[in-house]
């Protein structure tokens, strides 16, 4: 679990700072609603990003390319997608 009591679904040895359900949104709000939350975090922090839009596949990496951040994991679990986003800056 990561520290707001969410499960992870990251086995490898990565802290996770926050977790965003994004789950049910559409694009762009899954991107919209990480670039906020990782605003909020400081640089180096790892957000995870439960998603289930089609075009979050898409999204979501090229908005880490354009802004910077590290895409550390993309995985498929339990019919949505999980992301691993470290924060540039």
């Amino acid at each position: 679990m990561d520290r707001t009591g969410a499960p992870s679904y990251h086995s490898g040895m990565i802290e996770i700072s926050e977790t965003l359900d994004a789950r049910g949104l559409l694009c762009p709000l899954p991107v919209l609603k990480a670039r906020k939350r990782l605003q909020s975090l400081p640089r180096g922090a790892v957000l995870q990003v439960w998603a289930d839009d089609p075009a979050a596949v898409i999204d979501v990496p090229h908005f880490c390319n354009e802004a910077g951040h590290g895409l550390l994991s993309q995985d498929e679990r339990d019919e949505m997608q999980v992301y691993l986003i470290r924060k540039g800056g």
